[in-house]
């Protein structure tokens, strides 16, 4: 932790870092050479040799407050330490990795047999997500392992199911808990929706805007991509997130550029809005 938030700092970088026994996840922002300079230190320590690095021309460092190393127990607080089992080649017990053109060649061949499975929340799933996927509605990762042990998607044990997250790290997770608990035929989208996304743009599967986890709130492949959230207030077809008015609550609000000029309406719910008034 200490060599990370040293090495970033010492390089101008702002962003966010998880690291845990298992190995190492965020999202840095800077400029492209203090970036280069991050990877080449980070390529001298044998561990990090074969990291996957995604790239992204519309991020730099003004997408973030500031630089944060954290220690966690897991990359992804799924809740299941004890289920994973990390070696030299990674995660072990997972799903089948398939790279964009693979998942390709699975749906000619399984076609509607083939179950897209949102490994994301509930909030980034309704402004984008593969077509006719299931979009289980949940918070945060931990709500995952009981919406799988409640039977709700037992239906799918015997089925193709690809898992599919932003960036191939929740979802690679998802396929051990699912395989754990009777899933035969996983699968994971290699890369998440970044890799997919370069290779296939709004050309393929998946379609809307794809939520990211910093001041840019969401990115488009294209500016063809359609918008496919609906905004609270009237429904208008939209992609715009904003944090509620209410400092206290600060939960995302799904709302269309004509509704957010009125700022009454930049609230979570009618009770977030009574709150403010009522300070």
């Amino acid at each position: 932790m200490l060599w990370q938030k040293t090495l970033t700092d010492s390089l101008g970088l702002k962003g966010r870092i998880i690291i845990s026994k298992d190995g190492i996840n965020g999202t840095l922002g800077g400029s492209l050479k203090s970036v280069k300079e991050y990877i080449k230190n980070n390529k001298k320590f044998p561990g990090f040799k074969t990291i996957n690095y995604k790239w992204s021309d519309s991020f730099d460092a003004s997408a973030f407050p500031r630089m944060s190393v954290k220690v966690r127990e897991e990359i992804v607080t799924f809740g299941a330490a004890e289920e994973l089992k990390v070696g030299s080649r990674g995660l072990v017990g997972g799903g089948k990795k398939l790279k964009p053109e693979q998942l390709h060649e699975l749906m000619e061949e399984k076609g509607d047999e083939v179950i897209f499975f949102d490994g994301r929340s509930h909030y980034e799933a309704k402004v984008g997500k593969f077509k006719k996927a299931i979009t289980p509605d949940i918070r945060t990762a931990k709500d995952f392992i009981p919406i799988l042990d409640s039977g709700k998607y037992d239906d799918l044990k015997d089925r193709p199911v690809v898992t599919y997250c932003t960036g191939g790290i929740r979802c690679e997770v998802l396929t051990v808990l699912m395989k754990n608990r009777g899933f035969k035929d996983v699968y994971q989208l290699d890369g998440g929706i970044v890799h997919y996304g370069e290779k296939y743009g709004d050309q393929g599967l998946w379609e809307g805007s794809l939520y990211v986890f910093d001041g840019r709130m969401g990115l488009k492949f294209s500016d063809k991509a359609p918008d496919i959230g609906r905004c609270i207030h009237c429904s208008k077809r939209t992609s715009n997130y904003e944090n509620c008015a209410l400092k206290s609550c600060n939960d995302l609000v799904l709302i269309c550029d004509d509704c957010k000029k009125d700022e009454s309406n930049l609230y979570h719910s009618q009770q977030c809005r009574r709150l403010a008034l009522a300070a």
